[in-house]
């Protein structure tokens, strides 16, 4: 009897340990899940960003974090989302710089070249027509005023007021071809974007600031 009873109780512990074994392979499974789709949503879909210095004021302050969602500007990159526009004029972003790319900018698109004809199908008798010229749009800046394809831009957003220490005071003037972006600071006189370094490509866009979620009095949707 006490022998059976034995067997009995190891059989017990033996199953009580290969359950605790089945649990831990079960929680070490969900852990490495969990982690793949983080890299994964962190890859190619959101990420966090901290804004660094004064040149978007009023509208990000230095310090504070923001959402970047970066899957259209992805998905447009492929034939099957070709017709997508994830980045317009208005619009922040967040791009690799021309000069460094390993730093980041934060600014808003002021102006963008014609899109580009992608995986679009064309007539015979249209090739070489005016209509299919992909025109470059033209954007200057004189006395402080910036001007698309000879139009005031409206700026409701910039902060003036002073000697902007990065960008050079005299006129610029410069045209935008597909796939490029003319980018200020809000905070004109602060701010080294375009004026500097020209327009930037839409290979080294990362993506849109959607939302400020940090810090938590000031948490909303960015525009």
């Amino acid at each position: 009897m006490n022998a059976i009873k034995t067997t009995v109780r190891g059989e017990a512990q033996l199953a009580a340990k290969q359950e605790v074994k089945r649990e831990i392979v079960e929680f070490v499974t969900m852990v490495l899940w969990l982690l793949l789709l983080f890299l994964v949503l962190r890859k190619c879909v959101v990420e966090g960003y901290e804004v660094q210095g004064p040149s978007m004021q009023p509208t990000l302050e230095d310090r504070e974090r923001i959402l970047v969602f970066k899957l259209p500007h992805l998905l447009c990159q492929f034939w099957l989302f070709s017709d997508l526009e994830p980045i317009n004029e208005g619009d922040i972003i967040i791009f690799r710089s021309p000069d460094d790319p390993n730093k980041r900018y934060v600014k808003r698109v002021v102006a963008k070249g014609p899109k580009r004809r992608r995986g679009k199908l064309v007539d015979a008798e249209q090739l070489g027509s005016e209509d299919l010229k992909e025109e470059p749009v033209l954007v200057q800046i004189q006395d402080g005023e910036v001007y698309v394809d000879g139009v005031p831009l409206d700026t409701p957003h910039a902060k003036r007021g002073g000697d902007n220490v990065f960008a050079p005071e005299s006129s610029l003037e410069v045209e935008l071809g597909p796939g490029a972006y003319y980018v200020l600071g809000d905070n004109w006189d602060r701010s080294r974007d375009s004026r500097s370094f020209g327009p930037v490509s839409e290979d080294r866009i990362i993506g849109k600031a959607v939302l400020r979620f940090w810090p938590l009095n000031r948490v909303g949707s960015v525009k």
